[in-house]
């Protein structure tokens, strides 16, 4: 499969910035368009892949008798394709992580993008971060999400998918799920997290963090995170590593120094380009090196 980064360069997003009066023109307005009102502003001309040679669009995905929508991507005509599971971030499925699942499409695999919130909510109608994090994120449960996860997989082997080639990645709240997926599923042959959280508060509804799955991890997983990252300080991601030293996962774990948080996150002010490419390469290497291509 060809590679993405002569693409990713030459499509380098400006930095120009949208103000509140440009709001409502970038507001989610369906699967995989537009952007959360939470995350503006957002940058001018982000990376943009198009539909080019792909099957792209939203699908409904029955699980235990519920419609889970979400945005697929493949490359068109083809069957028996490796299967990556696109986890989004808080702010669902937007514009930026449709634009990722035709990344990985264009590189020949089926990538499918779930709502993870709809049971709960739309995302892209909460003003701030607070009230997202306090009014949705926090009432979603760690088992409705893997056995959204489990449906989306039984999905894909389906509808073109070889789930013998089955990896799973994400951002954020999506790449704490990267871990705990991984753990939850073990056809899964890797998994790359994007500063996804490691160590957090349990509750009912987050009954295990990742740190506590690390020892007994058998999925390789690929963790990319920012030396920067207020939220999530280099003293867990070195507890994460400690833990995954105990088991047998061959885990990897990649801090970028210059980094913050959604470093790879093109649309936003966040983005570090140095950060974004290398780890984007990184992950496309770790697949095909754990046979997910």
């Amino acid at each position: 499969m060809q590679d993405l980064k002569d693409e990713v360069d030459t499509l380098a997003p400006k930095t120009t910035l949208f103000d509140d009066g440009d709001r409502r023109s970038f507001l989610k307005v369906a699967l995989g368009t537009g952007f959360a009102a939470a995350v503006m502003p957002v940058t001018a001309q982000t990376i943009h892949t198009d539909t080019a040679g792909l099957t792209a669009g939203e699908v409904k995905i029955n699980v235990n008798g519920y419609d889970v929508h979400a945005y697929r991507a493949q490359p068109e005509g083809k069957k028996d394709l490796p299967v990556v599971i696109v986890i989004s971030e808080i702010f669902g499925v937007h514009e930026h992580i449709a634009d990722v699942a035709r990344r990985w499409a264009k590189l020949g695999y089926l990538a499918i993008a779930p709502d993870l919130f709809q049971r709960q909510g739309d995302p892209a109608k909460y003003e701030s971060v607070a009230e997202l994090q306090a009014q949705l994120i926090s009432k979603v449960p760690d088992a409705q999400v893997l056995a959204d996860l489990d449906g989306v997989t039984a999905w894909a082997k389906d509808h073109g998918g070889n789930t013998a080639k089955l990896a799973v990645t994400g951002f954020c709240w999506g790449g704490r799920f990267v871990w705990l997926y991984s753990a939850h599923n073990p056809k899964v042959k890797a998994g790359v997290a994007w500063y996804g959280k490691l160590v957090v508060d349990k509750s009912a509804l987050q009954p295990v963090p990742p740190v506590e799955i690390a020892p007994t991890l058998t999925v390789p997983v690929l963790g990319l995170y920012g030396g920067k990252d207020g939220g999530i300080p280099v003293a867990t991601v070195d507890q994460m590593k400690a833990a995954l030293a105990k088991g047998r996962s061959h885990s990897e774990i990649v801090v970028y120094p210059e980094a913050g948080h959604a470093f790879n996150a093109d649309y936003r002010p966040s983005y570090i380009e140095s950060a974004a490419k290398d780890s984007w390469q990184k992950a496309v290497n770790w697949l095909k090196q754990h046979g997910v291509s």
